[in-house]
């Protein structure tokens, strides 16, 4: 295959629903022709936020919006998540059967943008590995009854070089960093044949991007990338990855001593409006613990006992059918488990619509173009070196040495 990912420009578009395909056939009198009356067609808005949000930490435990869009020109999904701040993975599992590389003009796409927050304390960064994504609760003044959370896909650990679990705190920020790498990645490459020299240089050939923050683990770190691509993948040798855009934004508000906490939460339910919500995702490959596989012995090992008092405040009844079909499909689509009658289907039906652009006050700004060969697209979904290509010409960026101290495996 040799396609190449590639940004395109991005239009409006109209999502026709797909309850209204075949239009409605009505019966006249012998007077009359029978008549196809073609259906009304939804209205589409303005994309909505996708990675920051405000919510009442006492009522709320999702936040965003489930939206669906549509495919414009050459668009492929790695292009898609990019623009609405989702990771590789995240889009896929969202569209199953939908190619990747070729989706297809006009095809609709699922965004999943609404995000059950972590089962961890609402404070400094959460990962959650399962999710493939971070969030960032910023300090909250005693005045303010919302919270904000800024939440970013992110790449992580692939097999072998598992991201670790537990607390640390950030230690150090570093613009422009050098990367040396560990004696244990220089070897793999050298395996694959892509030798790497002791110290990359800030630029375009560096890995950790132009933003890193070192965290109390040894050789763990959150960094930028050259790769945006690989967002959203398992293909990093145990550091954490944004794309360049989220990493910046972070850089700059999270303060050093920041408190990080990693969990690996394939299953998680959250309290929004007046329903609980399951989101499940694909169990890592390395996950050793033995999940439940019964929806009531799972509910009650995810949901806290603030949630169960919800549950009985509203009269809510859980429907464990729903569960079970929200974790054996695991597409990272949040769903109202206590809704009986509400299947993934009929949510999907009565998802925002929405134009195929940048939601307004997004990190990125479209401009940048990346093109990337199946090859090298494939090496970054399975986390395996490509043999060494014929060098570039050093830029500028790589030439202005930077002095401090650097490393991480990257």
């Amino acid at each position: 295959m040799n396609t190449s990912i590639r940004r395109v420009s991005v239009l409006a578009v109209v999502l026709v629903a797909a309850w209204g395909l075949t239009g409605c056939q009505l019966m006249y009198s012998q007077e009359s022709a029978t008549a196809l009356i073609p259906p009304s067609k939804p209205e589409v808005y303005a994309p909505a936020a996708t990675h920051q949000f405000h919510f009442d930490p006492k009522l709320d435990d999702v936040v965003g919006v489930l939206q669906i869009t549509h495919v414009q020109g050459e668009d492929t999904l790695s292009d898609i998540a990019r623009r609405f701040n989702l990771g590789y993975e995240e889009i896929v599992r969202a569209n199953p059967g939908v190619d990747p590389w070729l989706p297809g003009e006009g095809r609709a796409i699922v965004l999943p943008t609404q995000f059950v927050l972590p089962k961890a304390p609402r404070e400094g960064v959460v990962i959650n590995l399962a999710q493939l994504r971070a969030y960032y609760y910023p300090r909250r003044r005693k005045d303010e009854v919302l919270q904000t959370v800024i939440t970013h896909p992110i790449g992580i650990g692939k097999v072998g070089w598992s991201t670790p679990l537990g607390t640390t705190k950030v230690t150090l920020k570093q613009r422009n960093p050098i990367w040396i790498p560990p004696a244990s990645v220089r070897k793999e490459h050298a395996k694959a044949g892509d030798p790497l020299p002791a110290r990359v240089l800030p630029g375009p050939d560096n890995p950790l991007g132009a933003h890193k923050l070192t965290l109390g683990w040894p050789s763990y770190l959150m960094h930028g990338t050259n790769k945006p691509y690989g967002v959203g993948m398992r293909s990093s040798h145990g550091c954490i990855r944004f794309y360049p855009e989220d990493i910046a934004q972070l850089f700059e508000a999270i303060p050093v001593g920041t408190k990080v906490t990693v969990v690996n939460q394939p299953f998680v339910f959250g309290w929004h409006g007046d329903a609980l919500y399951a989101q499940a995702f694909p169990i890592l490959e390395d996950d050793g613990r033995k999940h439940p596989n019964e929806a009531s012995v799972l509910m009650n090992a995810a949901i806290t006992d603030g949630m169960w008092k919800k549950i009985k405040e509203y009269g809510a009844v859980v429907n464990l059918a729903r569960v079970d079909e929200v974790v054996e499909q695991a597409r990272g689509i949040a769903l109202p488990v206590s809704r009986a009658d509400l299947a993934i289907d009929a949510f999907l039906a009565d998802a925002r619509q929405v134009e195929n652009r940048l939601p307004e006050g997004a990190n990125w700004d479209g401009r940048d173009e990346l093109l990337v060969t199946a090859e090298e697209f494939e090496a970054a979904l399975s986390g395996t070196p490509l043999p060494k290509q014929p060098p570039a010409a050093e830029s500028s960026a790589g030439r202005a040495a930077n002095s401090l101290p650097a490393g991480g495996s990257h």
